[in-house]
Parts: C-alpha cells; sequence; structure tokens
C-alpha cells in the first residue's frame, strides 16, 4: 500500500500548510505513554491499551513518511519495563513480533529503513531473530528511518559508551585530552542518526523516563496531554506546529540567529548573481 497515493486530500492540504510554515523537525522522537491507563480508564485488560498503542504506531509511522520526516525514534520499550509482570511483556514481546512480521511489506513499499537500539540480545530469540531480518530486508531503503528503542535505557548507553572509550584509552588508541563530543559520539548506539529536533512526550507527563539523555540536550519538547493510544497524526502536527512557533537558539541570543540568517540569505543571493553571471558566459 503506497501511502502517498491512500492519503486523503484533507490530509495532505493539512500537511501541505505544515511544510509551508517552516522548516519541519528532521528527527522527531517520541516517548509512547499511557496504554495501560488508557485501557483502565475504559475498564479493559491492559494488553487492548497496548493493541490500541500500535494502530498508534502506524499511523504516526505513516504520517511522518508522507510529510517526509527522516528520521522516527519511537521508546518501545525500556530497560525498566521487563520489570512488569511477566504476562505482560510476553504480550507485548507478541505484539512486537506480529508487527514486525505483518508491517513488513508495507514499510519495504513506502521505502522505510529500520533501526533499533539498545540491549536487543535480551530479547526473546525469536523477536530479535525477527527484528535482525527486518532491519537486513530494509536496509536499502532511503525514505524514512525508523528507530525503535528495544530494552534502552539513556543511562545504559552512555555508561556503556564511556566504558568502550575506556578500554580504548587503556589499549593507546585513545588518549584522555584528545576526549571531545565529537569523538564521544561514534561511542553511543545512536552514532548513525541525528539528534532529535523534537521529542513528543504523550500522557501529559513531564519526564524524560531515561530516554536518549545525551541526544536530547537541544531538543523541543512537546507534551501532549492525551494517552497514546489517542495520539494520531492530528495531534502530530499539533505538536510540529507548536515546534514551528519556537525559536532554537543553541545558546545564542535572538540577534545572533538573525544576523546569521542575513549573512546567509545575502550569501544566497550573491551564489545566484554569479551562477546567472556563469550561465550568461557559457
Amino acid at each position: 500500500m503506497d501511502w502517498l497515493k491512500t492519503q486523503d486530500s484533507k490530509d495532505r492540504e493539512l500537511q501541505a500548510e505544515l511544510q509551508q510554515e517552516g522548516k519541519l523537525p528532521q528527527h522527531i522522537a517520541i516517548i509512547m505513554d499511557g496504554n495501560g491507563r488508557w485501557a483502565k480508564e475504559r475498564r479493559m485488560p491492559r494488553i487492548e491499551g497496548h493493541r490500541s498503542g500500535v494502530r498508534s504506531v502506524k499511523d504516526i509511522v505513516e504520517a511522518c513518511g508522507q510529510l517526509g520526516i527522516s528520521y522516527l525514534t519511537l521508546y518501545a520499550f525500556s530497560t525498566e519495563n521487563w520489570k512488569r509482570p511477566k504476562s505482560e511483556v510476553v504480550l507485548l514481546m507478541g505484539l512486537l513480533l506480529h508487527y514486525l512480521k505483518s508491517e513488513l511489506k508495507e514499510l519495504d513499499e513506502n521505502n522505510v529503513r529500520l533501526n533499533a537500539i539498545g540491549q536487543l540480545n535480551a530479547l526473546p530469540k525469536n523477536v530479535a531473530r525477527q527484528l535482525h531480518e527486518s532491519i537486513d530486508n530494509l536496509s536499502d531503503n532511503t525514505g524514512l528511518t525508523l528507530t525503535l528503542a528495544l530494552s534502552y535505557s539513556g543511562r545504559w548507553d552512555i555508561l556503556r559508551a564511556v566504558q568502550t572509550l575506556a578500554l580504548d584509552v587503556r589499549g593507546g588508541t585513545l588518549s584522555p585530552e584528545d576526549i571531545t563530543e565529537e569523538k564521544f559520539r561514534p561511542y553511543l548506539n545512536t552514532n548513525d542518526i541525528p539528534d532529535p529536533d523534537l521529542m513528543i512526550r504523550t500522557s501529559g507527563e513531564m519526564r524524560l523516563s531515561n530516554f536518549l539523555l545525551w541526544e536530547m540536550a537541544y531538543a523541543e519538547i512537546y507534551v501532549a496531554p492525551v494517552f497514546w493510544p489517542q495520539f494520531r497524526r492530528d495531534q502530530l502536527y499539533e505538536a510540529i506546529r507548536n515546534y514551528l512557533r519556537r525559536e532554537r537558539r543553541f545558546g545564542k541570543i535572538s540577534e545572533q540567529l538573525l544576523d546569521a540568517k542575513e549573512a546567509n540569505d545575502k550569501g544566497s543571493y550573491v551564489r545566484k548573481v554569479l551562477d546567472i553571471f556563469s550561465a550568461k558566459k557559457s
């Protein structure tokens, strides 16, 4: 199923309006929170909340693909989630396995590349096997990169990176005084994807929950008041609109950003004039 061909005209117009408002985030990261509470409010088993949450995943992945978002990272299962009742963990792993199998063809048809971060060796063998097969099958795609954070912890990733870095220092391949942010970054699980521009958390909770702690340094944070099963593309569009209204300063002041923009605009104008003269001469 081609997502662009099946998209209705009204949704296409909404996305076009967003794209005209400004530069969309290159990387969106989402803490998908509230499946259990959504189900509890409706006096349903928690697993029904997780099943409905999968439908939200499908809609958000599809919407990001249509919008041309380059990277989407979903906090699917934290290391702390292993502490939940065994019956719930088994059901969650079953849902993950089903998603990886059932959505593979559609993801491939829409040029989605799959990625995963976390302690993947902790996953059940059949889930890990399917995950790696899906990643391999979609590895040549060049559209949206969908990253699943599974058995993931931000602190774990930083500690693991420090341990590996320390081994390199002890082995003599790296000197302590040469360690910089740029040298440290390749040791993280997320070394091949850019830092998030926008982080969305559902359910109204105001915390990072051990998610992408290093990478979230300059991300814009948007907290949605709805539970994850209620979060669909309309809520995604609102989060992006909110992002587009913000000024990302990265420690600078507004005047500095304005000066840089003016300099860039002047540079673009000069390049265009030079291109015109070059074209006339040729």
